[in-house]
């Protein structure tokens, strides 16, 4: 028995050497070409999705860069139309502020000319009121001396111009 044991390991061992040479035989036939093939896509697929990473993460620097001088360039414009704003709104005030202070000064003229047109007009009413007043007074006063009107208002005449008023 001890023989047949011996000669049936060499038996397997030599079917189980010829059916993996087979089987190596018949991988690099038929399979070894497609796995190398599907192993050489994939890692073509894979070079290729980094690149493409690469050039979306170039992409998104550019943008990101385009975002940021367009955000400034906003700000710019933006501070730009506030000051103009500003300037535009000072300017209004100061024209406006301009023309109420000519309308004013245009007001205190014309209000100050119809005081001294007033004035002159009260300061006549009130010679004549004074000179009436006189003639009357004068009339009773010396109308016993005095008989003939003419002499009696030659007479308030020469007093008005004795006196003065402003």
């Amino acid at each position: 028995m001890v023989v047949t044991v011996g000669y049936y390991h060499w038996f397997i061992f030599f079917w189980q050497t010829l059916l993996f040479l087979a089987l190596v035989f018949l991988l690099w036939k038929y399979a070894w070409k497609p796995i190398l093939n599907a192993i050489n896509d994939r890692e073509e697929g894979i070079k290729d999705a980094l690149a493409a990473a690469e050039e979306a993460k170039k992409e998104m620097q550019n943008v990101t860069a385009d975002n940021e001088k367009l955000l400034k360039e906003a700000r710019a414009e933006r501070e730009s139309l506030l000051k103009e704003a500003r300037e535009i709104k000072e300017k209004i005030v100061t024209d406006a502020k301009e023309l109420a202070q000519a309308e004013g000064d245009k007001l205190i003229k014309q209000a100050k000319a119809t005081i001294e047109s007033e004035k002159k007009a009260a300061v006549a009413d009130i010679k004549n009121q004074v000179a009436e007043l006189s003639v009357e007074i004068a009339e009773k006063v010396i109308k016993e001396q005095l008989s003939n009107k003419e002499k009696q208002l030659k007479l308030v005449d020469d007093m008005l111009g004795d006196i003065k008023l402003n």
